[in-house]
């Protein structure tokens, strides 16, 4: 089977079982995801959700955001991984936003990374989500999800967005995006995979090997 016909029959599977598909992440502004994000780094959607509630209703823009102090703001990122650079990341980010943006979130990906706390993961997240560019973001669901199945061999993030931007139509790009964040969270686990429950196993690359060695 080539890429292109995994490719192929992986999104045909997606657009057929789960047409609409979108960020677990609870948001009402580009500014409030900008920050959801951020949080997310190494931890889940769940407990950022459990936790952004409070930060929206105390910082519910850039301008409050950006005139805290640490002291002010650590309390309600404490739960978060790695809460006292989320804390710094979080403000710098705000003031930035004020000083360089007007307080709006850009669109442009070298923008975005030019705020405090924003890789290139988060970009292209903030960039598809808000603003509809056909860029993959590749965190380590889709990173697995992608080599399992044999739609990438990249041993970066980079390489794999490269190999996801080739074969996914634009069109596509932003939805397949959350496929595959989807796949990896509930289906294609790190641990202990379902692959009794994957419609994908057809296209899986390791699933065939398995089967091929298991014969």
């Amino acid at each position: 089977m080539t890429k292109k016909d995994r490719f192929s029959g992986i999104i045909g599977w997606f657009s057929e079982n789960m047409p609409v598909a979108g960020t677990e992440l609870h948001y009402e502004t580009p500014f409030q995801l900008l920050v959801a994000v951020i949080l997310s780094a190494q931890c889940t959607d769940r407990r950022v959700n459990m936790t952004t509630p409070e930060i929206f209703r105390h910082f519910p823009d850039p301008q409050t955001l950006a005139a805290a102090s640490f002291e002010e703001l650590f309390p309600y990122v404490q739960s978060i991984s790695y809460p006292n650079s989320k804390t710094r990341h979080l403000i710098a980010m705000a003031q930035k936003l004020i000083d360089d943006f007007g307080g709006e979130v850009p669109s442009g990906i070298d923008e975005l990374m030019s705020l405090p706390g924003v890789g290139r993961k988060t970009a292209n997240v903030i960039a598809s989500i808000v603003y509809d560019k056909p860029v993959i973001a590749v965190d380590t669901h889709v990173f697995r999800v992608s080599h399992r199945l044999g739609l990438s061999g990249g041993r970066t993030p980079e390489a794999v967005e490269k190999d996801l931007e080739a074969g996914i139509p634009e069109d596509k790009r932003a939805v397949a995006h959350h496929w595959l964040i989807l796949q990896g969270r509930y289906i294609c686990t790190a641990r202990n995979p379902k692959c009794g429950e994957c419609g994908l196993v057809q296209w899986c690359r390791e699933h065939t090997a398995k089967d091929k060695t298991e014969q």
